[in-house]
Protein backbone atom coordinates (compact mmCIF):
# COMPACT_ATOMS: atom_id res chain seq x y z
CA UNK A 1 0.00 0.00 0.00
CA UNK A 2 1.20 3.36 -0.38
CA UNK A 3 0.33 6.86 1.64
CA UNK A 4 -2.19 9.42 1.17
CA UNK A 5 -1.14 13.14 0.91
CA UNK A 6 -2.56 16.05 1.33
CA UNK A 7 -1.38 18.52 -1.47
CA UNK A 8 -3.27 21.67 -1.54
CA UNK A 9 -6.53 23.06 0.33
CA UNK A 10 -8.86 26.15 -0.45
CA UNK A 11 -12.44 27.10 0.77
CA UNK A 12 -14.43 30.15 0.30
CA UNK A 13 -14.85 32.75 3.25
CA UNK A 14 -18.15 31.09 5.19
CA UNK A 15 -21.25 33.80 4.80
CA UNK A 16 -23.80 34.37 7.41
CA UNK A 17 -27.44 33.15 7.02
CA UNK A 18 -29.16 35.09 4.90
CA UNK A 19 -26.07 37.36 3.99
CA UNK A 20 -22.95 37.64 1.62
CA UNK A 21 -23.46 34.28 -0.05
CA UNK A 22 -27.02 34.04 0.77
CA UNK A 23 -27.25 34.58 -3.62
CA UNK A 24 -25.02 32.20 -4.40
CA UNK A 25 -26.31 28.43 -5.62
CA UNK A 26 -24.61 25.83 -3.54
CA UNK A 27 -23.37 24.03 -7.02
CA UNK A 28 -21.76 27.34 -7.50
CA UNK A 29 -20.21 27.63 -4.71
CA UNK A 30 -18.72 23.90 -4.74
CA UNK A 31 -17.14 25.04 -8.17
CA UNK A 32 -15.83 27.94 -6.87
CA UNK A 33 -13.63 26.38 -4.46
CA UNK A 34 -12.97 23.58 -6.85
CA UNK A 35 -11.70 26.07 -9.37
CA UNK A 36 -9.46 27.66 -7.09
CA UNK A 37 -7.98 24.35 -5.70
CA UNK A 38 -7.08 23.33 -8.92
CA UNK A 39 -5.22 26.33 -9.34
CA UNK A 40 -2.98 25.42 -6.66
CA UNK A 41 -1.68 22.77 -8.62
CA UNK A 42 -0.22 24.52 -11.49
CA UNK A 43 1.30 21.11 -13.09
CA UNK A 44 -2.19 18.92 -13.11
CA UNK A 45 -3.81 18.09 -16.15
CA UNK A 46 -7.29 18.06 -14.80
CA UNK A 47 -7.98 14.84 -16.76
CA UNK A 48 -5.97 13.07 -14.36
CA UNK A 49 -8.23 13.42 -11.60
CA UNK A 50 -9.62 9.75 -10.32
CA UNK A 51 -12.71 10.84 -8.92
CA UNK A 52 -14.11 13.60 -6.75
CA UNK A 53 -15.66 13.00 -3.20
CA UNK A 54 -18.38 15.40 -2.39
CA UNK A 55 -19.44 16.82 1.13
CA UNK A 56 -23.02 17.62 1.50
CA UNK A 57 -25.61 17.23 4.33
CA UNK A 58 -29.03 18.24 3.15
CA UNK A 59 -29.03 18.13 -0.63
CA UNK A 60 -32.90 18.65 -0.82
CA UNK A 61 -32.69 21.54 -3.46
CA UNK A 62 -30.26 23.22 -5.78
CA UNK A 63 -27.60 20.13 -5.00
CA UNK A 64 -29.19 18.53 -7.68
CA UNK A 65 -28.87 15.12 -5.97
CA UNK A 66 -25.13 15.04 -6.50
CA UNK A 67 -23.74 18.09 -5.82
CA UNK A 68 -20.11 16.94 -6.45
CA UNK A 69 -20.42 16.12 -10.20
CA UNK A 70 -22.12 19.48 -10.71
CA UNK A 71 -19.39 21.34 -9.44
CA UNK A 72 -17.54 19.03 -11.67
CA UNK A 73 -19.35 20.22 -15.05
CA UNK A 74 -19.72 24.11 -13.63
CA UNK A 75 -16.11 24.49 -12.82
CA UNK A 76 -15.32 23.23 -16.71
CA UNK A 77 -13.65 20.11 -15.47
CA UNK A 78 -13.57 17.08 -18.30
CA UNK A 79 -16.54 15.64 -18.50
CA UNK A 80 -14.41 12.63 -17.76
CA UNK A 81 -13.91 13.66 -14.17
CA UNK A 82 -15.96 11.41 -12.22
CA UNK A 83 -17.87 12.40 -8.60
CA UNK A 84 -19.70 11.47 -6.01
CA UNK A 85 -21.60 12.43 -3.05
CA UNK A 86 -20.96 11.65 0.64
CA UNK A 87 -23.64 12.62 3.53
CA UNK A 88 -22.61 11.97 6.74
CA UNK A 89 -24.20 15.19 8.11
CA UNK A 90 -21.45 17.65 9.62
CA UNK A 91 -18.83 15.06 8.97
CA UNK A 92 -19.58 14.91 5.56
CA UNK A 93 -16.50 16.43 3.20
CA UNK A 94 -14.12 14.76 6.15
CA UNK A 95 -15.88 11.75 5.55
CA UNK A 96 -15.24 12.32 2.17
CA UNK A 97 -11.45 12.88 2.81
CA UNK A 98 -11.26 9.75 4.70
CA UNK A 99 -12.77 7.87 1.84
CA UNK A 100 -10.58 9.07 -0.68
CA UNK A 101 -7.25 8.58 1.33
CA UNK A 102 -8.21 5.12 1.30
CA UNK A 103 -8.55 4.92 -2.35
CA UNK A 104 -5.18 6.07 -2.55
CA UNK A 105 -3.69 3.51 0.08
CA UNK A 106 -5.10 1.42 -1.84
CA UNK A 107 -4.31 2.05 -5.45
CA UNK A 108 -7.72 2.78 -6.90
CA UNK A 109 -7.11 6.23 -7.17
CA UNK A 110 -3.93 8.33 -7.61
CA UNK A 111 -5.74 11.76 -7.67
CA UNK A 112 -8.60 12.77 -6.22
CA UNK A 113 -10.09 15.75 -5.20
CA UNK A 114 -12.51 16.27 -1.75
CA UNK A 115 -14.65 19.01 -0.69
CA UNK A 116 -17.75 20.01 0.85
CA UNK A 117 -20.50 22.78 0.04
CA UNK A 118 -23.64 23.77 2.02
CA UNK A 119 -26.32 26.84 1.28
CA UNK A 120 -27.98 26.61 4.19
CA UNK A 121 -29.28 29.83 3.36
CA UNK A 122 -30.70 28.05 0.33
CA UNK A 123 -31.75 24.79 1.88
CA UNK A 124 -35.75 24.67 1.21
CA UNK A 125 -38.18 23.80 2.45
CA UNK A 126 -40.28 20.51 2.28
CA UNK A 127 -43.66 18.41 1.87
CA UNK A 128 -44.03 15.20 2.81
CA UNK A 129 -46.47 13.67 -0.06
CA UNK A 130 -49.74 12.59 0.82
CA UNK A 131 -50.80 8.87 1.01
CA UNK A 132 -53.64 9.80 -1.63
CA UNK A 133 -54.41 12.15 -4.11
CA UNK A 134 -56.54 15.50 -3.18
CA UNK A 135 -55.90 14.69 0.91
CA UNK A 136 -57.88 16.70 3.01
CA UNK A 137 -56.67 19.48 5.62
CA UNK A 138 -53.52 21.79 5.64
CA UNK A 139 -49.96 20.24 5.45
CA UNK A 140 -46.86 21.91 6.89
CA UNK A 141 -43.95 22.84 5.22
CA UNK A 142 -40.43 21.52 6.83
CA UNK A 143 -37.49 23.31 6.82
CA UNK A 144 -34.44 21.49 6.04
CA UNK A 145 -31.98 24.00 7.30
CA UNK A 146 -31.10 22.02 10.26
CA UNK A 147 -31.52 19.39 12.44
CA UNK A 148 -34.60 16.44 12.15
CA UNK A 149 -37.54 16.87 9.68
CA UNK A 150 -40.19 14.57 8.89
CA UNK A 151 -39.51 11.98 12.35
CA UNK A 152 -40.21 8.42 12.12
CA UNK A 153 -42.34 8.30 15.16
CA UNK A 154 -41.03 5.13 16.00
CA UNK A 155 -37.76 7.47 17.54
CA UNK A 156 -37.67 7.46 21.05
CA UNK A 157 -38.16 11.13 22.23
CA UNK A 158 -34.69 11.07 23.50
CA UNK A 159 -32.35 10.42 20.43
CA UNK A 160 -34.82 13.58 18.32
CA UNK A 161 -33.90 16.28 20.91
CA UNK A 162 -33.15 19.40 19.46
CA UNK A 163 -28.80 20.02 18.59
CA UNK A 164 -29.21 22.10 21.35
CA UNK A 165 -30.98 20.55 23.99
CA UNK A 166 -28.66 17.45 23.74
CA UNK A 167 -25.97 19.97 24.29
CA UNK A 168 -27.64 21.44 27.54
CA UNK A 169 -28.19 18.04 29.04
CA UNK A 170 -23.87 17.35 28.30
CA UNK A 171 -23.50 20.58 30.40
CA UNK A 172 -25.80 19.37 32.92
CA UNK A 173 -23.78 16.27 32.92
CA UNK A 174 -20.10 17.68 32.90
CA UNK A 175 -20.95 20.81 34.83
CA UNK A 176 -19.79 23.07 32.01
CA UNK A 177 -21.61 26.36 32.72
CA UNK A 178 -22.07 29.54 31.08
CA UNK A 179 -19.19 31.45 31.92
CA UNK A 180 -16.93 28.54 30.92
CA UNK A 181 -18.76 28.36 27.67
CA UNK A 182 -18.76 32.13 26.56
CA UNK A 183 -14.71 32.56 27.16
CA UNK A 184 -14.19 29.76 24.95
CA UNK A 185 -16.85 31.58 22.27
CA UNK A 186 -14.99 35.06 23.01
CA UNK A 187 -11.69 33.38 22.79
CA UNK A 188 -12.64 32.12 19.21
CA UNK A 189 -13.93 34.91 17.64
CA UNK A 190 -10.62 36.99 19.21
CA UNK A 191 -8.19 34.30 17.23
CA UNK A 192 -10.05 33.99 14.02
CA UNK A 193 -10.15 37.52 13.85
CA UNK A 194 -6.43 37.99 14.61
CA UNK A 195 -5.48 34.88 11.99
CA UNK A 196 -6.95 37.08 9.19
CA UNK A 197 -5.33 40.23 10.39
CA UNK A 198 -1.85 38.01 10.58
CA UNK A 199 -2.13 36.57 6.90
CA UNK A 200 -3.00 33.06 7.70
CA UNK A 201 -6.03 32.93 5.62
CA UNK A 202 -4.99 34.94 2.93
CA UNK A 203 -3.91 31.49 0.81
CA UNK A 204 -6.60 29.10 1.53
CA UNK A 205 -9.46 31.74 1.63
CA UNK A 206 -10.39 32.45 -2.37
CA UNK A 207 -13.24 35.00 -3.13
CA UNK A 208 -16.40 33.57 -4.80
CA UNK A 209 -17.33 35.29 -8.33
CA UNK A 210 -20.26 36.94 -8.08
CA UNK A 211 -20.49 38.03 -4.31
CA UNK A 212 -18.86 40.65 -2.65
CA UNK A 213 -17.54 39.11 0.45
CA UNK A 214 -13.78 38.62 0.96
CA UNK A 215 -13.91 37.26 4.79
CA UNK A 216 -15.98 35.18 6.96
CA UNK A 217 -18.67 36.54 7.93
CA UNK A 218 -19.50 35.63 11.49
CA UNK A 219 -16.57 36.53 13.10
CA UNK A 220 -17.22 39.71 15.48
CA UNK A 221 -13.43 41.26 16.70
CA UNK A 222 -15.19 43.34 19.22
CA UNK A 223 -16.44 40.52 21.10
CA UNK A 224 -15.87 40.19 24.62
CA UNK A 225 -17.22 37.88 27.67
CA UNK A 226 -19.40 40.40 28.81
CA UNK A 227 -21.10 41.11 25.65
CA UNK A 228 -21.68 37.57 25.31
CA UNK A 229 -23.02 36.88 28.83
CA UNK A 230 -25.97 39.63 27.82
CA UNK A 231 -27.32 37.14 25.35
CA UNK A 232 -30.53 35.60 25.88
CA UNK A 233 -30.34 31.45 26.29
CA UNK A 234 -31.54 29.71 23.18
CA UNK A 235 -32.88 26.59 24.02
CA UNK A 236 -33.89 26.48 27.72
CA UNK A 237 -35.19 29.25 29.55
CA UNK A 238 -32.39 28.74 32.56
CA UNK A 239 -30.15 27.74 29.81
CA UNK A 240 -26.25 28.12 28.56
CA UNK A 241 -26.42 28.34 25.69
CA UNK A 242 -26.88 31.13 23.24
CA UNK A 243 -26.24 32.36 19.72
CA UNK A 244 -23.18 33.57 20.97
CA UNK A 245 -21.39 30.15 22.36
CA UNK A 246 -23.04 27.95 19.35
CA UNK A 247 -21.93 28.17 15.65
CA UNK A 248 -24.26 29.97 13.20
CA UNK A 249 -26.14 28.85 10.26
CA UNK A 250 -23.90 29.33 7.10
CA UNK A 251 -22.84 28.99 3.87
CA UNK A 252 -19.65 28.38 2.12
CA UNK A 253 -17.61 25.48 0.60
CA UNK A 254 -14.09 23.88 1.21
CA UNK A 255 -11.74 21.74 -0.81
CA UNK A 256 -8.66 19.58 -0.77
CA UNK A 257 -6.39 17.86 -2.93
CA UNK A 258 -5.41 14.13 -1.48
CA UNK A 259 -3.06 12.13 -3.93
CA UNK A 260 -0.37 9.60 -3.68
CA UNK A 261 2.83 10.79 -2.94
CA UNK A 262 4.33 9.55 -6.40
CA UNK A 263 2.34 11.84 -7.81
CA UNK A 264 3.91 15.52 -6.25
CA UNK A 265 5.93 15.67 -9.86
CA UNK A 266 2.21 15.27 -12.24
CA UNK A 267 0.73 18.41 -9.71
CA UNK A 268 3.64 20.60 -9.15
CA UNK A 269 3.92 20.86 -5.71
CA UNK A 270 5.30 19.22 -2.98
CA UNK A 271 2.31 17.68 -0.29
CA UNK A 272 1.51 19.51 3.00
CA UNK A 273 1.25 16.51 4.88
CA UNK A 274 0.22 12.65 5.08
CA UNK A 275 -2.98 11.21 6.24
CA UNK A 276 -1.60 9.06 9.07
CA UNK A 277 -4.71 7.84 10.99
CA UNK A 278 -8.54 7.97 10.79
CA UNK A 279 -11.09 7.40 13.30
CA UNK A 280 -15.12 7.07 13.50
CA UNK A 281 -16.82 6.26 16.83
CA UNK A 282 -20.74 6.07 17.65
CA UNK A 283 -22.63 7.33 21.12
CA UNK A 284 -26.48 7.57 21.64
CA UNK A 285 -27.75 10.26 19.30
CA UNK A 286 -28.43 12.56 22.17
CA UNK A 287 -24.48 12.23 23.19
CA UNK A 288 -23.27 13.03 19.85
CA UNK A 289 -21.10 16.16 20.98
CA UNK A 290 -18.76 14.10 23.28
CA UNK A 291 -18.23 11.62 20.41
CA UNK A 292 -15.22 13.06 18.73
CA UNK A 293 -13.16 12.10 21.91
CA UNK A 294 -12.72 7.83 21.00
CA UNK A 295 -12.97 9.02 17.28
CA UNK A 296 -9.70 10.63 18.04
CA UNK A 297 -8.54 7.92 20.32
CA UNK A 298 -9.04 5.72 17.67
CA UNK A 299 -7.59 8.17 14.88
CA UNK A 300 -4.39 8.45 16.53
CA UNK A 301 -3.79 4.21 17.46
CA UNK A 302 -4.35 4.01 13.75
CA UNK A 303 -1.39 6.51 13.22
CA UNK A 304 0.56 4.64 16.06
CA UNK A 305 0.99 8.50 17.99
CA UNK A 306 0.13 9.53 21.62
CA UNK A 307 -1.47 12.83 22.13
CA UNK A 308 1.80 13.83 23.92
CA UNK A 309 3.17 14.37 20.27
CA UNK A 310 0.42 16.16 19.18
CA UNK A 311 1.06 19.46 18.57
CA UNK A 312 -2.13 21.00 16.61
CA UNK A 313 -5.98 20.21 17.56
CA UNK A 314 -8.63 21.45 14.80
CA UNK A 315 -11.93 20.54 16.28
CA UNK A 316 -15.19 21.74 14.71
CA UNK A 317 -16.77 23.79 17.12
CA UNK A 318 -20.24 23.26 16.55
CA UNK A 319 -20.95 24.43 20.05
CA UNK A 320 -18.92 25.48 22.87
CA UNK A 321 -19.82 22.92 25.58
CA UNK A 322 -19.26 20.02 23.16
CA UNK A 323 -15.87 21.54 22.55
CA UNK A 324 -14.43 22.01 26.22
CA UNK A 325 -15.94 18.27 26.87
CA UNK A 326 -14.02 16.77 24.38
CA UNK A 327 -10.85 18.47 25.40
CA UNK A 328 -11.26 17.89 29.03
CA UNK A 329 -11.55 14.20 28.20
CA UNK A 330 -8.52 14.11 26.17
CA UNK A 331 -6.77 15.99 28.84
CA UNK A 332 -4.69 18.10 26.46
CA UNK A 333 -3.46 21.52 26.79
CA UNK A 334 -6.45 24.10 24.97
CA UNK A 335 -3.86 26.54 23.67
CA UNK A 336 -3.19 24.02 20.88
CA UNK A 337 -6.64 23.84 19.90
CA UNK A 338 -7.98 26.04 17.43
CA UNK A 339 -5.58 29.15 17.16
CA UNK A 340 -6.75 30.18 14.50
CA UNK A 341 -10.34 30.34 15.40
CA UNK A 342 -13.31 27.72 15.05
CA UNK A 343 -16.95 27.30 13.76
CA UNK A 344 -18.40 29.42 16.43
CA UNK A 345 -16.71 32.44 14.79
CA UNK A 346 -15.72 31.48 11.32
CA UNK A 347 -19.19 29.65 10.35
CA UNK A 348 -20.08 26.42 10.29
CA UNK A 349 -21.59 25.49 6.18
CA UNK A 350 -21.93 21.17 7.59
CA UNK A 351 -20.96 19.50 4.63
CA UNK A 352 -17.53 22.07 4.14
CA UNK A 353 -16.55 22.19 7.47
CA UNK A 354 -14.66 18.94 7.50
CA UNK A 355 -12.82 19.91 4.76
CA UNK A 356 -12.36 23.22 5.87
CA UNK A 357 -11.01 21.95 9.59
CA UNK A 358 -8.38 19.80 7.74
CA UNK A 359 -6.87 22.37 5.46
CA UNK A 360 -6.88 24.66 8.65
CA UNK A 361 -4.72 21.85 10.23
CA UNK A 362 -2.62 21.12 7.32
CA UNK A 363 -1.16 24.88 7.01
CA UNK A 364 -1.33 25.34 10.63
CA UNK A 365 1.15 22.35 10.73
CA UNK A 366 3.25 24.21 8.24
CA UNK A 367 3.40 27.30 9.50
CA UNK A 368 4.55 26.14 12.88
CA UNK A 369 6.56 22.99 12.02
CA UNK A 370 4.92 21.17 14.38
CA UNK A 371 4.76 17.20 13.28
CA UNK A 372 1.47 15.67 14.30
CA UNK A 373 -1.94 17.13 14.22
CA UNK A 374 -5.56 16.37 14.96
CA UNK A 375 -9.11 17.67 13.43
CA UNK A 376 -11.62 16.28 14.93
CA UNK A 377 -15.57 16.75 14.12
CA UNK A 378 -18.77 16.12 16.11
CA UNK A 379 -21.94 14.80 13.69
CA UNK A 380 -26.01 14.79 14.72
CA UNK A 381 -27.41 11.50 15.35
CA UNK A 382 -24.55 10.37 17.62
CA UNK A 383 -21.62 10.25 15.22
CA UNK A 384 -18.16 11.98 15.08
CA UNK A 385 -15.28 11.42 12.97
CA UNK A 386 -10.90 12.03 13.28
CA UNK A 387 -8.23 12.49 11.28
CA UNK A 388 -4.57 12.44 11.58
CA UNK A 389 -2.02 14.82 9.63
CA UNK A 390 1.94 14.08 10.16
CA UNK A 391 4.09 17.16 8.53
CA UNK A 392 6.12 15.21 6.27
CA UNK A 393 8.28 18.40 5.97
CA UNK A 394 9.66 18.42 9.38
Amino acid sequence: MTSAHLYAASRTPFGRFGGGLAGIRPDDLAAATLTSLVAKAPDLDPALISDVYWGNANGAGEENRNVGRMAVLLAGLPTSVPATTVNRLCGSSLDAAMMASRAVETGDVEIAVVGGVESMTRAPWVLPKPAKAYAPGDMQAVSTTLGWRLVNPTMPATWTASLGECNELLADRLSIGRERQDAFAERSHRLAAAAWDEGFYADLVAAVPGAQLERDESIRPGTTPESLAGLKPSFRPDGTITAGNASPLSDGAASLLIAAESAAEQIGVAPLARIAGRGVHAVDPQDFGIAPVHAAHRALAAAGVGWGEVGAVELNEAFAVQSIACVDAWDIDPEIVNTRGGAIALGHPLGASGARVLGTLAHRLRDSGERWGVAGICIGVGQALAVVLENTNV
